[in-house]
């Protein structure tokens, strides 16, 4: 159906006069519905442009496309509307756009200062636009760019949205509009583009469903179709009047709405049953699939557990090895550390014989060395004692001599033979040291037998 449509599309606009195609985008042979009632929702910002509401043309018919504020492309500019017009034979829709000044738009009252010619809802100054708070709805608080001016319809308010044919408003363009018109213009934004296809997709928005009144007759901003900005409708412009070709577009959607319906519910049962199919087979495939699972965590099981058995005795069997092992390191320590111990001792006794060896023969070398003293100092004295002796005999001697020429008288005495002088006594022997006490394994050697004094050499009698 859709096809067919896009068909007569093509065939009406090839049909249409070549003079009438300065903006057209689409086109249809029956007019478009009237313009519903509605107020304007307040402006959301400074800078931003009234665009008012319109009836598009879509697959399904007619479906409104909301009024909204819009922000211009640039400052300066001002919006045209686009219109619906007559070409001989068809509607085709004159697109808006953006420009210095306001051009022609089918003489269509749109309401809010598009009065049908010119706009008087405000102008540009020094880069800020001021609004006209008769036409437009301004929270003169936040915004203060603003005027009051009464503006003068010079088209009358009947609602009408379309330009030429039956029942179609016969303005022309003005000097003034023809010049606007041959201007450089500025097409819609991207908002509004995204505007009206977010209106495309709405189904309540279609006449044949709001009977010319929509529920979203504007909007604060683009797109936004819910919320605090949204104004309805308050009535239609007109008693709303499908077509035949909408008749029929409705009549060939609620066949194909039922066709849907009725595929979507084979389609419905088809997919129960598929997955009513499916969900058997998945049942018993995972039936299976747990069989298998528990047999095979039965078998991992048993290998588990004789794989910690084995684990077990071999982790005993190492035990028992290491310990063995161990035991038999410790009882070799012991013994290298008793062996160590007995050498240690042997070693030592060893040493300690050595030093009283060599203390012993110490002992002996010194007993023999003040022995050797002892008897060299016994024969110093000696030695010394005889010589003193000696000499005091001599010097008796010496004495005596002078005693023996004095008596020449008693020469004839007999004489007896001169007694020998009585000696004198051996001059005492110094005192000896007294030895060391003798040790016990050496006996005190005997002492040396003491040296006669020389006897006094007798002399002849003179």
């Amino acid at each position: 159906m859709c096809k067919i449509r896009l068909l007569l599309l093509a065939f009406l606009i090839l049909a249409i006069p070549a003079a009438s195609f300065a903006q057209f985008g689409v086109s249809i042979t029956f007019a478009p519905p009237a313009l519903p009632v509605y107020e304007q929702p307040m402006v959301p910002a400074n800078g931003y442009l009234w665009t008012p509401g319109y009836w598009f043309y879509g697959d399904e018919g007619y479906f409104w496309v909301p009024g909204t504020w819009v922000e211009p492309p640039t400052v300066g500019l001002l919006w045209t509307p686009g219109y619906w017009g007559w070409g001989g034979n068809a509607f085709a829709w004159n697109e808006g756009y953006w420009g210095a000044q306001v051009g022609f738009y089918g003489g269509v009252n749109y309401g809010f200062g598009y009065g049908g010619v010119g706009y008087g809802g405000g102008y540009w100054n020094n880069g800020a636009f001021n609004y006209n708070t008769t036409v437009n709805n301004v929270n003169v608080t936040n915004i203060h760019n603003v005027y009051n001016k009464t503006v003068v319809n010079t088209t009358a308010v009947n609602y009408v949205s379309y330009n030429g044919g039956a029942g179609g408003i016969t303005a022309r363009p003005t000097a003034a509009e023809e010049t606007a018109a041959h201007e450089q213009h500025t097409p819609p934004t991207a908002m509004q583009t995204q505007h009206v296809h977010a209106a495309s997709t709405n189904h309540a928005l279609l006449a044949s469903v709001n009977q010319g009144r929509p529920a979203i007759a504007a909007t604060a901003k683009p797109g936004e179709f819910s919320g605090q900005g949204v104004v309805a409708a308050k009535q239609a412009g007109a008693p709303y009047k499908a077509s035949a070709t909408e008749d029929k577009a409705a009549e060939s959607k609620a066949a194909e709405s039922k066709v849907a319906e009725s595929k979507a519910t084979e389609d419905k049962a088809a997919e129960s049953k598929a997955a009513e199919s499916k969900a058997a087979e998945s049942k018993a495939t995972e039936n299976k699939a747990a069989e298998s699972k528990a047999t095979e965590n039965k078998a991992a099981e048993s290998k588990a557990t004789e794989s910690k058995a084995a684990e077990s005795k071999a982790t005993e069997n190492k035990a028992a090895e290491s310990k063995a092992t161990e035991d038999k390191a410790a009882e070799s320590k012991a013994a290298e550390s008793k062996a160590t111990e007995n050498k240690a001792a042997e070693s030592k006794a060893t040493e300690d014989k050595a030093a009283e060896s060599k203390a012993t023969e110490s002992k002996a070398t010194e007993d023999k060395a003040a022995e050797s003293k002892a008897a060299e100092s016994k024969a110093t004295e000696n030695k010394a004692a005889e010589n003193k002796a000696a000499e005091s005999k001599a010097t008796e001697d010496k004495a005596a001599k002078p005693k023996a020429a004095s008596p020449a008288a008693e020469s004839n005495k007999p004489t007896t033979a001169r007694s020998q002088p009585t000696p004198k006594p051996a001059a005492a022997a110094h005192a000896q040291p007294a030895s060391k006490p003798a040790t016990v394994a050496h006996a005190q050697p005997a002492p040396h037998p003491a040296k006669e004094a020389p006897k006094a050499e007798e002399h002849p009698p003179q």
